[in-house]
């Protein structure tokens, strides 16, 4: 054979290669909304920029009819690329071959394409799109997955690890995606589950759909598996861009500043008189977040889930921060479980690659209920603790209006290593509130009274003037400064500038035993 001809098989070859499954299944792919797994790397990708690695790689499965379906690549699509500049791996599983599912070899590709992210510290993203294990391979697919898994644990806390559900992900091939940093799901065609709506029906007798069970609203609203959720597939890439935009490329990098005038010192004076005058009148929180941040952007995550508590980025004068803000308008601001779990995890995920921490706090407490003892509010709140305590980057922490007990302790208190405390002139720390407090301390005073009403309201006044400010922890130490809430944002740009280089560190050991 010529040099001709081995060049033309190349190129017949490779084209047969990025035909998949065939036009057939791509049409069925389009039919259903989706796009195949290659017009995918296409969009998330900066233009001709995609490198793809084992394209001629197939199975040696010979069982159940397997050898008389071999298609050069398998069943996922792997390489690396630019995304916006920035160096990115991914890989994109392909359902118009033998619907996507992990064979052995598909596995095995996954973990090299990850290997290769480790090595030359780069984010990278998953395209989940997959019927699940291949069952004609049997053992051999779930070692594929087990390889997958192993990746995810090492890669954990080194580089960014993001997931796509742009398909279906069930049983095994949920985990890959619960092990990574943040999951997109695109509403419609995304569904992640353990067991599907068949097994539902026979084990509980339930009726459900796909979409009820395992769809994007499900997972962003209820179980909180998924933290972003787009309408459709153009709108997830331009979100995982944002996404990328924020992030560093690995641990050992700090995000990527960008160029603002730094003489930019706003001063916002409608944040004056932003908190109500009444402590038990809600206000939103995001109009805080929005007037001390860049350009107004927060992107915020997980926004459908726990929305008693806020989690999100943002640059605040061209540096990149995690603002975790309890919400007043949303069960009070007070911290419940899922909060607990949402706000620990955004935490020490901006901890692994190096963003600082602001919290805005107003949190009048845990939520009280058997529901939540029951269901372990205690150890669900202690992720909280230690996640803020573990973080060694910058923490700068502002309350408010309510800090009260062990919640205040909890949201980047002084107390847990916090760097900078901050409290406006309506915040009020103390043990708890004070109506709750005369009832225990006055509550024989209040009954003697002729009056017990009128005595209430004017022992519960007298606390709240007494103890409920920020002057007695300004006093301790607790407070570093009492501040002007149009004053905010110059402060937090300063606290950055001077915290820029702050270096602290954590006990010598393997690894804590955080309360899981």
């Amino acid at each position: 054979m010529s040099n001709e001809d081995k060049l033309q098989s190349l190129i017949d070859r490779r084209k047969k290669a990025e035909l998949g499954g065939g036009q057939k299944r791509i049409d069925s792919q389009h039919q259903k909304g989706k796009l195949t797994a290659r017009e995918r790397l296409v969009k998330l990708f900066d233009e001709n920029s995609f490198n793809e690695i084992d394209p001629f790689i197939n199975h040696r499965s010979k069982d159940l009819g397997l050898d008389q379906n071999i298609i050069d690549g398998d069943s996922v699509i792997t390489g690396y690329g630019k995304i916006e500049g920035k160096k990115v791996f991914a890989y994109s599983q392909d359902f118009t071959v033998l619907g996507g599912s992990l064979s052995l070899v598909a596995g095995q590709k996954i973990a090299k394409v990850m290997d290769l992210a480790l090595k030359t510290g780069s984010p990278i993203v998953g395209i989940n799109d997959s019927g699940g294990a291949r069952i004609q391979e049997g053992i051999d697919s779930l070692a594929g997955y087990g390889e997958i898994f192993e990746k995810n644990t090492l890669a954990s806390g080194v580089i960014p690890q993001i997931s796509i559900i742009s398909g279906p992900a069930a049983g095994g091939a949920t985990y890959s995606p619960a092990l990574t940093d943040f999951i997109f799901m695109v509403d419609g065609i995304g569904q992640m589950y353990i067991t599907g709506p068949d097994v539902v029906k026979s084990v509980t007798g339930e009726e459900i759909s796909h979409d009820e069970l395992g769809g994007a609203t499900t997972h962003a609203s209820k179980s909180g598996v998924s933290h972003f959720v787009a309408s459709d597939e153009n709108d997830c890439f331009d979100q995982v861009k944002t996404l990328l935009s924020f992030l560093p490329s690995n641990n050992s990098e700090k995000p990527q500043n960008r160029n603002y005038d730094k003489n930019s010192y706003e001063i916002d004076e409608e944040l004056n008189n932003i908190i109500p005058e009444e402590s038990n009148k809600p206000y939103d929180v995001l109009e805080i977040i929005e007037k001390i941040v860049d350009e107004n952007f927060f992107f915020q995550v997980q926004e459908l889930f726990a929305q008693n508590i806020i989690v999100g980025l943002a640059r605040i004068s061209g540096k990149v921060v995690g603002i975790v803000a309890n919400q007043a308008n949303k069960l009070a601001g007070m911290l419940d479980i899922d909060a607990s779990a949402k706000a620990s995890r955004f935490v020490r995920f901006c901890d692994s690659f190096n963003i600082p921490i602001i919290t805005l706090v107003d949190v009048p407490g845990f939520m009280p209920g058997t529901q939540q003892e029951y269901n372990g509010i205690i150890r669900h709140g202690a992720k909280l603790l230690y996640a803020y305590v573990e973080a060694t980057v910058p923490k700068i922490s502002i309350i408010l209006r309510k800090a009260y007990g062990g919640a205040y302790i909890v949201m980047g208190s002084k107390h847990l290593r916090g760097d900078i405390n901050y409290a406006w002139p309506s915040a009020e720390i103390a043990v708890m509130g004070p109506e709750g407090a005369v009832n225990i301390i006055n509550r024989k005073d209040i009954s003697n009274s002729e009056n017990p009403e009128d005595k209430k309201n004017e022992l519960v006044d007298n606390y709240r003037n007494q103890f409920a400010n920020p002057y007695i922890a300004a006093n301790r130490g607790y407070i570093d400064d009492v501040i002007n809430p149009s004053e905010t944002r110059q402060k937090i740009i300063s606290s950055l500038e001077m915290l820029e280089n702050k270096v602290d560190s954590l006990p010598p050991k393997k690894h804590g035993n955080i309360p899981l």
